[in-house]
């Protein structure tokens, strides 16, 4: 693995010990990138500025108020996140995947574990993230439907046509100014509420 191949990683621990440890497993891995952050406050600007590929969150015996700036990281970064704590209960568990976190491990972090790990939280988030954006694409084409199905109404109403002609009529409109038919269909919707 080349240093251009090797994912930016962020450590973030208070403890420059355990990241010591950490950064010493993950060079030992291959991976050559790594940048550890101890200061908790104003994480997420650090973050955004360092602008890594994957994040390894390490924390020791969190409280709900560190798990909780944590879980508003993950909500915000969209980037692989593992996350290690020494010990924890389901709830944290289940807040850390609800808000993102792809790999969340009990029981601290032995150094040759970090490899597996890493893969593993790369993966799932990769899943995740082709399941979010299958769910929005979804979405975007129900409501481009349901504004084609509008505008196809105010044509047939305005101009007399069929619903076929309607749908030929933004069709080749479509077409010749290069643009999709919602947002055709979105142009009529916005012109006929002015002419209201």
């Amino acid at each position: 693995m080349s240093a251009e191949q090797s994912p930016k990683i962020v450590i973030v621990d208070e403890s420059p010990i355990r990241a010591a440890i950490l950064e010493e497993g993950l060079r030992e891995a291959g991976f050559t990138q790594v940048v550890h952050i101890s200061e908790m406050q104003s994480l997420l600007a650090r973050i955004y500025a360092v602008d890594p590929d994957i994040i390894l969150i390490d924390l020791e015996n969190p409280s709900r108020d560190v798990l909780e700036q944590m879980f508003q990281v993950s909500r915000a970064v969209r980037r692989p996140i593992a996350m290690f704590v020494d010990q924890s209960d389901s709830a944290s568990i289940q807040a850390s995947v609800e808000a993102g976190v792809s790999a969340y491990i009990v029981d601290g972090l032995k150094k040759e574990r970090i490899k597996p790990i890493l893969d593993l939280c790369v993966s799932r988030f990769n899943a995740f993230a082709k399941l979010q954006e299958e769910l929005e694409r979804t979405k975007s084409q129900l409501e481009d439907r349901k504004i084609i199905e509008r505008a196809k109404g105010i044509l047939m109403r305005v101009k007399g046509l069929t619903e076929d002609e309607a749908y030929v009529l933004m069709r080749s409109t479509a077409m010749r100014e290069k643009k999709k038919i919602g947002e055709i269909a979105q142009s009529i919707i916005t012109a006929s509420e002015m002419l209201k």
